[in-house]
């Protein structure tokens, strides 16, 4: 008979179709100078956006209102924490310069990658809006890392970076969908917060200490243990001490009016991305501002004086550095001379609901989408890259030389920091589907514009090229991290909340990550509060349930000394914390917590449980001789020789058990099972149906499940064993080099040489050292201590 999950798929199928006819038919956008319309987001928007302006958007603010949660700045970080405090019923009020640039992509226009991909996937499975608009927006969809372990792939797709900013701003400025009438917009500058003062003032928006009916939904004894005490840490009772004020509001320039004005609230989250005491650079031009807007010259003012507040009241703040490359004319490429890079097809989304629906991302799905290209540098490129170093900017950090990114470096920091390659690939990414402009990835460097002009035409197929805007470096203030509880709240003032780069790191993905977590612990503590409810249980996601968890542990731990970006390598349950899982992982404890309120993703995750739990069931329970699983699927891929050993031919294994084996794929082993199928249905002449296979809705989730099963069990052994150990000693001895320690990086040999730590638990304190590292150096360890206490033994023998 048919499998049950079929019929399981096939009846929800119905009821989700016939419930998107009503509530979720999509509307549509007509994209200028191509005519062709396009499907917008899962979510319905049926007005546009000046019209909804009418409704959301503050014309000016009433001195009469107050409300429960204020963000400050409308960028990715910004745009999560607005919408999750919404979400979870607090009123809101979302800050910004201006409405226009809401939702704008200041750098690159893609989303995900390695790591990245996967924040994407657990905000989505949060109910956020980055992975949704994500998808209405993309037009170039890669799988990264495909060739390795499901564990470590990473979807991103590339945005039509207009297409994004307005798919955004519709979302934000509808106030008709799940949550979002609780959400307002108004257009001024943040200068100040409002603060009451006091050693030790009370907080008005507290969150209780656990009990014993939070339990935890962690699996592990050792992170469940970890993740009470941050949530007890983020009580009111355990920052009463380090508390010098509480917020009142914000003092803010209205843009309308240019009147300075007071809105009160009892939460404020800091969301100001390069903005804070933010300086720009070309060359050795340097002149204050957070950004330029976009196709102009004109530039978005930083913020002082919220720094200064900050300074006063002793934050620890620091200086780093991002850069963005200059934008190309597409029309001066030789586009033959590069290597192509298309699309993949079938398109795979950020969002879940697509997911579980079977759907492409809307742009895929009707065959809009673009290609890249690739090129790269060569030694006269990299010649003019070292001749023009003096051309380049001085900074306020690290001794003029700046604090950027390490795993976003200017072209100049490749050449320098990699002196013996001989070229540096670079990705030519097309802006949008009609636009010209093309963002050349991985070719940031802020000389005087004719110098990059220089370098670019240096390479192959940009020999002619022409600059529409040259590349520039922003410098900016950043708060270490390590003044912040796990739910994102400052311990100094209480109900201040930081998000984004403000905290230390740099990506788009990792802003919306700690926006999505700011957000909802402010909505939930002020909403609380305002409504006279007990105070809530602070929302605190575990390193072993999320990445999103691995990031802001790291950070509120270890702080930043540079700009963070996520990587799986850095998340020691990165087996279990895959991509394709997210919405399993987060889904229900955002329901529990009051963020995720959308009936249809629920009824999606009952969905895939099933159909997981039901195809996972049915390759437990096909069993086939293995000699015949040698002869159907051939020695190589069952088994090898051994398969066909003497005393073999009795043995059978299940499908499950194949499927766990190396080179052995779903998509073999369900073909041998039907194979099998329609044998014995011809045998019999039976009517009944064919054996489906596995729905792409959760075929990477059943195959990684079973592939990975054996490996989780040593995966939690050797943490739990390295947990233990935390309290032994590194010899002061011992040598940190790449040629001893091959699997390191560069920057984790960098470190362990710089900070030379005793112990285990100093060691695990070192930004940037991934837990695997950690690993590897107690087992490299223990192996030098036992062969120290060998040639004492032979040395005593030898006396």
């Amino acid at each position: 008979m048919r499998h049950s999950g079929s019929f399981t798929f096939a009846i929800i199928t119905i009821i989700s179709i016939m419930h998107l006819a009503s509530a979720f038919a999509p509307s549509v956008r007509s994209i200028s100078g191509r005519g062709s319309i396009l499907p917008a987001l899962t979510r319905s928007y049926t007005s546009t956006i000046s019209a909804v302006q009418r409704e959301v958007v503050l014309k000016a603010h009433d001195p009469s209102k107050s409300y429960d949660v204020i963000v400050i700045g409308g960028g990715h970080a910004g745009s999560e924490a607005a919408t999750a405090s919404a979400r979870t019923g607090a009123r809101t009020l979302l800050l910004t310069q201006k409405v226009s640039t809401l939702g704008e992509l200041s750098c690159n226009p893609s989303i995900g990658g390695i790591g990245k991909g996967h924040l994407v996937r657990e905000i989505d499975a949060l109910n956020g809006v980055m992975g949704d608009v994500a998808d209405a927006s993309g037009i170039h969809f890669r799988m990264l890392n495909r060739r390795k372990g499901p564990a470590v792939r990473g979807p991103r797709a590339q945005m039509d970076r207009d297409l994004y900013k307005d798919n955004m701003q519709h979302l934000l400025l509808n106030g008709d969908w799940m949550g979002m009438e609780n959400l307002s917009v108004l257009e001024a500058s943040a200068e100040d917060l409002l603060l009451e003062e006091g050693e030790g003032i009370e907080t008005l928006t507290p969150f209780s200490e656990p009990g014993s009916d939070d339990i935890s939904s962690s699996s592990n004894s050792g992170e469940a243990s970890r993740l009470e005490k941050a949530k007890a840490s983020s009580s009111a009772k355990a920052n009463a001490d380090d508390r010098r004020a509480r917020i009142r509001g914000v003092v803010a320039i209205d843009s309308a009016t240019n009147e300075r004005i007071e809105i009160e609230s009892s939460t404020v989250v800091l969301t100001t991305g390069t903005f804070l005491r933010g300086v720009l650079m070309i060359g050795h031009e340097r002149y204050s501002g957070g950004r330029h807007l976009r196709d102009s010259e004109e530039v978005e003012p930083p913020s002082v004086g919220l720094a200064l507040t900050l300074e006063r009241f002793g934050f620890p703040l620091g200086r780093l550095k991002t850069g963005t490359p200059a934008r190309l004319d597409g029309r001066t490429i030789d586009w033959d001379a590069c290597n192509i890079q298309p699309s993949e097809r079938p398109a795979l989304p950020f969002s879940h609901l697509r997911q579980s629906r079977g759907e492409e991302p809307p742009l895929a799905a009707v065959g809009n989408l673009i290609d890249c290209y690739q090129t790269a540098t060569n030694e006269l490129t990299h010649k003019m890259v070292m001749d023009y170093a003096d051309l380049l900017p001085r900074y306020d950090g690290m001794e003029g030389k700046g604090n950027g990114p390490r795993y976003c470096p200017s072209i100049y920091k490749k050449v320098e920091r990699f002196a013996e390659r001989k070229s540096h690939n670079s990705f030519l990414e097309p802006e949008g589907l009609t636009s010209d402009v093309v963002y050349p990835n991985g070719m940031s460097g802020p000389y005087p514009e004719e110098i990059q002009q220089k370098i670019f035409r240096s390479m192959k197929g940009l020999e002619t090229v022409e600059i529409f805007r040259p590349g520039y470096d922003v410098e900016y203030d950043f708060v270490n991290p390590q003044v912040l509880t796990h739910t994102l709240e400052t311990k100094s003032i209480a109900g201040l909340y930081l998000a984004g780069q403000i905290c230390g790191t740099t990506g788009y993905e990792e802003a919306g990550a700690q926006g999505i977590i700011a957000g909802a612990n402010a909505g939930r503590a002020a909403g609380a509060a305002y409504r006279g409810e007990n105070a809530p249980i602070p929302f605190v996601l575990g390193r072993d349930e999320a990445y999103i968890g691995v990031l802001i542990d790291d950070l509120v731990t270890k702080g930043a000394t540079e700009p963070y970006r996520m990587f799986t390598s850095r998340a020691e349950y990165r087996i279990s914390l895959r991509a394709d899982n997210a919405d399993l992982r987060l889904t229900r404890k955002g329901a529990e917590y009051g963020l995720v309120t959308d009936p249809e993703r629920l009824a999606a995750l009952d969905m895939r449980e099933t159909l997981i739990t039901d195809n996972v069931e049915r390759l437990r329970t096909f069993k086939l001789f293995v000699t015949d699983w040698a002869k159907r699927g051939g020695n190589d891929l069952m088994g090898g020789a051994a398969a066909n050993r003497p005393g073999r031919e009795g043995h059978k294994k299940s499908a499950e058990e194949i499927l766990g084996m190396p080179n052995v794929s779903l998509k073999d082993v369900e073909q041998i099972m039907a194979d099998v199928f329609e044998e014995e249905k011809e045998a019999t002449e039976s009517e009944i149906d064919s054996l489906d296979p596995t729905p792409s809705s959760v075929y990477d989730t059943v195959e990684a499940s079973v592939k990975y099963k054996s490996y989780v069990v040593r995966q939690e052994k050797d943490i739990e064993s390295w947990r233990k150990a935390q309290g032994a000693k590194i010899p002061p001895t011992i040598i940190y080099d790449h040629a001893i320690m091959p699997t390191f990086s560069k920057e984790e040999i960098e470190k362990l040489n710089r900070f030379r730590p005793s112990t285990f638990a100093e060691a695990s304190q070192i930004s940037g050292l991934t837990p695997q590292s950690i690993v590897y150096l107690y087992h490299h360890v223990m192996r030098l201590n036992k062969e120290s206490r060998q040639k004492s033994r032979e040395a005593e023998a030898a006396r």
